[in-house]
């Protein structure tokens, strides 16, 4: 086994902690990565919480990973000794499914193995990227570019996949007038992906403080949702809504923004269910959506495109010490727009 230093929760109740854990052994299809940078994913917060449902404890939260290669078992064939790689949100599926033979491991038919809080196939939990390696099996590795700043790609693992992947199965470009509801972690990849794919993005935003960041992002409009005469303005001018937002929000008002056909697609997870006037959606033939994360091909797919474009988050790195300042600070939207962990401090 692996000697492992991390940071968990040993219950709901209790602040995350250094505890020293052990990997599996590096298996003959399996990676070693050291990790050096971990992103910090409202998820995380929820999960070590038991906001969404019952946890696994001692918990090691963390699934934006990037880090260098020191092991690979002698059946892999995709990586090296050296190399740069990432884990996302998944490090095993079945691999059998439909989904999982269409690359849509994300919503394999049994359910994927999540990097932390989860049950592996062994049976035993999965523990996540507040960490200092992890060993995962190579289909689930993804190459990173060494052209990219290494802290910065870490949220594209979670923030990124998730904006990116719908915003290209519904093929959303030129043409197209795209709405981005929120600007945090999520929202602010929203923006640039919009931006690179050619879209007319506007941020839809309850704080007008946010608009030069937006513009900064590349967005071409901003609306302040409590403006009347602002929103009178977009009134069912939108093609998509991308909906970034986690908190409980009004449904109604934000479909009565989109064009007839339009699409709000949910990729926030509020803790409460919608609530959804039918009429909202009948009277123009809208459609509400949602989206998870990619699978691993798309988002190497994704990885690729940002080198190619010079696109990554933007973070702000901290001290593993200082994470609970970092989730108060997230709560709060005070954080610019992804924190992340640099893991050389742990």
């Amino acid at each position: 086994m692996i000697a492992t230093k991390g940071y968990a929760a040993q219950s709901p109740t209790s602040d995350l902690a250094p505890w020293n854990f052990e990997r599996r052994e590096v298996g003959p299809h399996d990676v070693q990565i050291e990790i050096q940078y971990c992103g910090v994913c409202h998820s995380d917060l929820h999960q070590i919480k038991d906001e969404w449902f019952p946890g696994i404890f001692p918990m090691v939260p963390g699934h934006e990973i990037v880090g260098k290669i020191i092991k690979v078992g002698d059946h892999v064939k995709k990586f090296a000794v050296g190399e740069l790689a990432g884990v996302g949100c998944m490090v095993d599926s079945c691999g059998e499914c439909g989904n999982c033979k269409d690359g849509l491991e994300q919503y394999c038919e049994v359910g994927n193995v999540q990097t932390y809080n989860n049950l592996g196939k062994d049976g035993l939990p999965t523990y996540g990227g507040y960490s200092n390696t992890i060993v995962v099996k190579e289909e689930f590795v993804l190459h990173v570019s060494d052209k990219l700043s290494l802290p910065a790609v870490a949220p594209l693992l979670c923030a990124g996949i998730t904006t990116y992947s719908p915003l290209r199965f519904w093929k959303v470009g030129k043409g197209h007038k795209l709405a981005v509801l929120g600007l945090g972690g999520l929202g602010h990849m929203a923006v640039k992906w919009g931006v690179a794919f050619g879209a007319d993005v506007t941020v839809l935003s309850t704080s007008p403080s946010k608009k030069e960041d937006a513009e900064k992002l590349g967005a071409h409009h901003f609306v302040v949702t409590t403006n009347e005469e602002q929103v009178a303005a977009v009134k069912g001018s939108f093609d998509f809504i991308l909906d970034t937002v986690s908190a409980p929000h009004d449904f109604d008002f934000y479909l009565s923004l989109l064009k007839t056909n339009g699409i709000q697609i949910c990729v926030g997870a509020p803790p409460e269910p919608m609530k959804i006037n039918q009429g909202s959606l009948l009277g123009g033939r809208k459609s509400i959506a949602g989206s998870g994360i990619g699978g691993i091909a798309e988002t190497q797919e994704m990885l690729d495109y940002c080198a190619e474009h010079n696109i990554v988050s933007d973070i702000e790195l901290i001290d593993i010490k200082d994470i609970h300042n970092a989730y108060d600070r997230m709560v709060k939207g005070d954080v610019r727009y992804r924190f992340v962990i640099d893991i050389a401090t742990l």
